[in-house]
């Protein structure tokens, strides 16, 4: 059996439910090899972010010499990026060493308190430099309005403003529908098409680190060759059964249980 490499660019999440942590068990759960650039470290848990510090530039670029230099990944998930000068160093690494390694890019903006993670010129540096370097790029409802700049609250737009990201920066879009407040479809723009993909809705508050957990999924799926529709349908069943696990852990909105197929072969 063939390991593949996964490398996650992100940031760290002290509770463990997002982040490079949520990344990481992601990637043990498909049974790959996890590694990881850290962009930022925070100080959160189930009931917010509480503060960030970022890493320095020439700190992320030499994890990520580091790592391309002897383990050269097979996927690459990227989430939290801090700041402008990090966006310059990810795409520097994007153009040369990484240019034929599909890039999962999740553009976390604010956390699910509200928490603003990523100001508005990290964001424009992204769209500028960054976008277009993805297989695929992962914005939640909230995220894709802020990129769009107006807000997306049904299916309807979720599609027209896929079709407008997906023709703008040359990148397949998914835009998720976690948001919604009568499904949970996301919506699936690229070379083929576009793609309602349905979800569940579950009763759980639970879905601290969604957006990490499917971005990183879909690097996993993406590695071992399957295409943009297969991996995300894939990468979302997965998520799916990580939040009906039920996991309830913390004061507030906890984690997904990210180890529940794990779980399901020790119980058998």
């Amino acid at each position: 059996m063939e390991i593949k490499k996964i490398l996650t660019i992100a940031g760290s999440d002290s509770s463990g439910g997002a982040g490079i942590q949520a990344d990481l068990k992601t990637i043990t759960s498909y049974g790959y090899y996890g590694m990881s650039a850290i962009t930022a470290i925070t100080a959160q848990n189930t009931m917010g972010v509480q503060s960030s510090l970022a890493v320095g530039r020439e700190m992320l670029f030499m994890q990520l010499k580091s790592i391309c230099e002897d383990i050269l990944p097979d996927a690459v998930k990227i989430g939290m990026v801090a700041n402008p000068e990090q966006v310059e160093v990810i795409t520097e690494f994007a153009e040369k060493s990484l240019k034929n390694v599909p890039l999962v890019l999740d553009p976390v903006i604010t956390s699910t308190s509200g928490f603003t993670l990523v100001p508005d010129d990290t964001v424009e540096k992204m769209k500028e430099i960054l976008f277009d370097k993805a297989a695929l790029i992962t914005p939640n409802l909230i995220e894709a309005g802020i990129i769009y700049g107006k807000r997306v609250e049904n299916l309807d737009e979720m599609k027209e403003v896929a079709n407008f990201l997906y023709e703008k920066y040359g990148s397949a879009i998914l835009i998720k529908g976690g948001h919604l407040k009568d499904s949970k479809d996301d919506v699936l723009c690229y070379d083929d098409g576009i793609f309602v993909i349905e979800g569940k809705n579950i009763s759980n508050k639970n879905t601290h680190g969604t957006g990490c957990t499917l971005s990183s999924a879909i690097a996993c799926e993406l590695s071992a060759g399957k295409s943009l529709l297969e991996a995300v349908t894939s990468a979302k069943n997965y998520l799916t059964g990580a939040i009906a696990f039920g996991f309830d852990i913390g004061k507030g909105r906890g984690p997904l249980y990210h180890m529940y197929k794990l779980s399901d072969k020790n119980e058998n």
